[in-house]
């Protein structure tokens, strides 16, 4: 007797259904007239100055846009760079503003430019797929390139290897560096200060090496700026003015005869005056070092 009354009720529900899944459709098609496609403005490619890359090791990165001919683009953009696991795990970004910015980005040009940048010290070892894409930084606003979409204006553009760091020579900090430090808001930037003569000590590769040095200083405690000298041993192999406010990365080539014939090598780095912070820190500072790495020539 009461089977009658479940044809109505089915159907009510087959009503709402039909009228949520409308209500869906009209708002992905209102989301899709918000964002409506736009013309590329550039193709974007990437190379690696290696295939194989050791945690913690400097790497080349080269970034080029090859501009659209109607190309215009109405502001100066930021290029995004997301380094990531297979699965799409974030390892590590290299965000920055290209040398020149895209608002003088001209049709039919093509835009390129290298930068040396560190590898972090991530725990993962296998291949990391490398995505990029153009944002603002004030609207957060993405624009289109020409390429391999992986998600929301974010393009697929190369694939390198990571593999240990123990691939890397060791350096011990064998004399003449205060503790690590880390900044507050960003846990990933470390630094070590060095005092008025800082030494590492390795393995000697017995080969060319070049040695790579990203710092800086406190311009602003020395008039004229510090003077810093890197030696081998005892011979010196390069002198520069340590004036750099911002990170600033420096190589300087050393030959195998600089290095010598023992098991172990040693490089200072010295400076000419230090100074001490205050307020209560006593200790006797250089300039300030984020990365030291040496890599032999091959």
């Amino acid at each position: 007797m009461n089977r009658p009354a479940i044809l109505p009720s089915f159907l009510y529900r087959c009503a709402f259904a039909a009228l949520v899944i409308a209500a869906c459709i009209a708002t992905l098609s209102g989301c899709r007239r918000s964002e409506p496609d736009e013309p590329p403005v550039a193709t974007p490619s990437f190379s690696i100055s290696r295939e194989r890359v050791a945690i913690g090791s400097p790497v080349k990165l080269t970034y080029s846009f090859e501009v659209a001919p109607e190309a215009s683009i109405d502001g100066d953009y930021w290029v995004f760079v997301h380094v990531l696991d297979p699965d799409g795990e974030r390892l590590w970004t290299d965000d920055h503003q290209p040398p020149t910015p895209t608002s003088q980005w001209k049709p039919g040009e093509t835009i390129e430019y290298t930068r040396t940048v560190f590898v972090p010290n991530y725990p993962y070892i296998g291949e990391a797929v490398v995505r990029l894409g153009l944002y603002s930084q004030q609207t957060g606003r993405r624009l289109t390139l020409s390429g391999n979409q992986a998600s929301r204006r974010e393009y697929i553009v190369g694939r390198f290897r990571l593999v240990p760091q123990s691939e890397n020579i060791f350096l011990i900090d064998k004399a003449g560096w205060h503790p690590a430090e880390v900044a507050v808001d960003n846990p990933a930037m470390e630094w070590k200060w060095t005092a008025r003569r800082a030494v590492i000590s390795f393995r000697n590769p017995r080969q060319d090496a070049t040695l790579y040095l990203e710092y800086d200083a406190r311009a602003d405690q020395f008039r004229p700026p510090q003077q810093a000298t890197i030696r081998a041993r005892d011979a010196e192999i390069a002198i520069f003015v340590a004036d750099a406010r911002d990170r600033t990365l420096l190589t300087f080539p050393i030959s195998a005869a600089e290095l010598g014939d023992d098991e172990m090598a040693e490089l200072s780095i010295e400076v000419d005056r230090t100074f001490r912070p205050g307020g209560g820190d006593t200790r006797e500072l250089g300039i300030r070092v984020f990365h030291v790495f040496v890599e032999p020539v091959s």
